[in-house]
């Protein structure tokens, strides 16, 4: 059966707003990233104890620590970054998930990430080996400047730095904004590590975000596919409706529910099982 998520920061930065939000689509899952204006790694021990209890009183679940991990420029200090994972697990075991979401990498100013090849799969098998370490699984998602911003490069990642424990987020509209069919040129390569998405759908042409089947992310055509070979993980709504930004994105409450419900026609029009009816 499909999970749904969602990341509720982009209702509000109040945890309940999000959650009441979430809980009148009958989505018990949250995608952890922004609470009360802080990311979630930077609440404090006791403010992050605060939201766990919050949580647990509405009957919620984490499903992921949506973390910045990796959005970080690759000359940057990676010691640092790599406690900043640490980090990161000790607040997914606290919220009892697994999933860690993170990224490969911006290239130095005025350069090609790609020609930094060698570091960013340096990088990334330090932080697969303390994911083994810390019982997690990180989730690379493809995202716009980074090095995994196309399929063959997020390939190149996963094949050579095999584990178990470093697995794909599949965002289709990142693709898309890359200039790629996620169907066609992305889900072939990358479904057999896929884990978990992120939904959210885009107009090539136009570079705008839409609701997940408005635009041209082949959602339907990947999640049928997907379904048929046994997913039954988490699809997290990441919509971008009113506002995209690098860390972060905004939709309000409205555009939240619509972007829940346009996943929700695609599920139900493919035969999908889904936990939020």
């Amino acid at each position: 059966m499909i999970k749904f998520s969602g990341f509720g920061d982009e209702i509000g930065p109040d945890i309940e707003e999000q959650m009441k939000v979430l809980a009148g689509e009958k989505v018990r899952h949250i995608e952890l990233r922004g609470v009360g204006g802080k990311n979630i790694l930077d609440l404090s021990d006791s403010e992050l104890e605060d939201v766990e209890l919050k949580m647990m009183d509405q009957d919620f679940e984490a499903s992921a620590i949506g973390s910045p991990i990796g959005k970080i420029r690759i000359d940057e200090d990676f010691d640092a970054h790599l406690e900043r994972l640490k980090r990161a697990a000790e607040v997914a075991h606290l919220f009892d998930t697994k999933y860690i979401r993170v990224f490969s990498y911006y290239p130095p100013e005025g350069g090609d990430i790609k020609a930094h090849r060698g570091e960013v799969i340096r990088r990334m098998e330090a932080m697969a080996r303390l994911a083994e370490e810390g019982d997690v699984v990180i989730c690379h998602e493809n995202e716009g400047r980074i090095y995994g911003e196309g399929p063959k490069e997020c390939l190149d990642i996963l094949k050579t730095v095999p584990s178990g424990n470093l697995r794909a987020v599949f965002d289709p509209a990142n693709f898309v904004i890359a200039g790629y069919r996620p169907y066609d040129d992305c889900w072939p390569l990358l479904k057999d590590y896929v884990e978990y998405f992120h939904i959210k759908d885009a107009k090539l042409k136009e570079h705008t975000i839409v609701p997940a089947g408005a635009g041209d992310g082949q959602i339907k055509s990947v999640l049928r596919d997907a379904v048929k070979h046994g997913f039954d993980g988490f699809v997290s709504l990441e919509p971008h409706l009113a506002k995209a930004g690098q860390f972060s994105g905004f939709s309000g409450g409205d555009l939240f529910v619509t972007a829940i419900r346009a996943l929700k026609e695609i599920l139900d029009s493919i035969g999908a099982e889904y936990d939020a009816k």
